[in-house]
């Protein structure tokens, strides 16, 4: 996604201003905010998360202080939790109320950021701010959509914004352990060709607990990898398994090595 600063960053509100409206609504339409939605988080708690998630982008983008955390997958599940302990609104319609005044804040204020200082002291473009907020949107609204039987359409561009604008933006910035679980990933090493349908090609490589990325493609990789951006952003967050995108054509895998392509998936732990 070869797109300048200006370019992107307004690329990313226009999906916000997209998604947010049909996430609103239907946070607004939970009818047992107390059902089950992922791992111990009830329906309510994953809304009352998201808008803590728009809530601190808000305030780095504004520049305001936000929360202390290590960005890995244990130190974003201690801030979570503890921003969960101190607020006890579950009511969907007013966590709905909350969630559209926090994104039209939130796209008020990200357009006059040059840079924003986030989580773990890590400097990032506001576009990726915002991906990475879309990413929340995405990935979360599925959780809700899932627990309610409730349709949740995922656009491809959209899901390539919050890989290609979010998560590889982070990767950079963040140490090569954030994304990795060490201790699955300790003697794991691996090169792997990623290409994103609509979007770029990328190596993603793995060196005993690291993950770093690479612009195009690497002619030693163990394995190739094309995925649909909506397919690869639901099995690298551990929404769905590889099987259903495999035998859907979704995702391909082949070359030298594809069966590490499994060994990669335990490997990596998005925060």
């Amino acid at each position: 996604m070869a797109k300048d600063c200006d370019g992107a960053l307004a690329e990313a509100c226009a999906a916000l201003r997209e998604v947010v409206p049909s996430l609103v609504a239907l946070v607004r339409s939970v009818p047992d905010a107390g059902s089950t939605a992922i791992g111990t988080w009830t329906v309510g708690d994953t809304a009352a998360h998201l808008s803590h998630a728009f809530r601190f982008d808000t305030d780095a983008a504004a520049g305001r202080p936000i929360p202390e955390a290590t960005v890995t997958t244990a130190g974003m599940a201690k801030l979570n939790a503890q921003l969960l302990a101190e607020d006890a609104e579950r009511d969907p319609a007013l966590l709905a109320d909350r969630i559209r005044a926090l994104a039209r804040e939130f796209d008020g204020v990200v357009s006059r950021a040059a840079t924003v200082d986030w989580l773990q002291g890590v400097r990032l473009p506001p576009s990726a701010v915002a991906c990475h907020l879309l990413e929340e949107c995405l990935v979360h609204g599925h959780d809700i959509a899932r627990a309610t039987g409730r349709p949740w359409p995922i656009r491809r561009a959209h899901a390539l914004l919050a890989i290609e604008g979010a998560a590889f933006p982070l990767i950079g910035a963040l140490p090569p352990t954030a994304f990795v679980n060490q201790q699955k990933a300790a003697s794991f090493r691996g090169r792997f060709d990623l290409r994103l349908r609509g979007g770029g090609r990328t190596s993603m490589v793995f060196d005993r607990g690291s993950l770093t990325l690479e612009a195009g493609c690497a002619g030693d990789a163990d394995a190739h990898i094309c995925a649909d951006p909506v397919a690869l952003m639901l099995v690298f967050i551990g929404r769905q398994g590889i099987e259903r995108p495999l035998l859907g054509g979704k995702l391909a895998a082949w070359g030298r090595r594809p069966w590490k392509l499994a060994r990669m998936l335990s490997a990596i732990s998005p925060p």
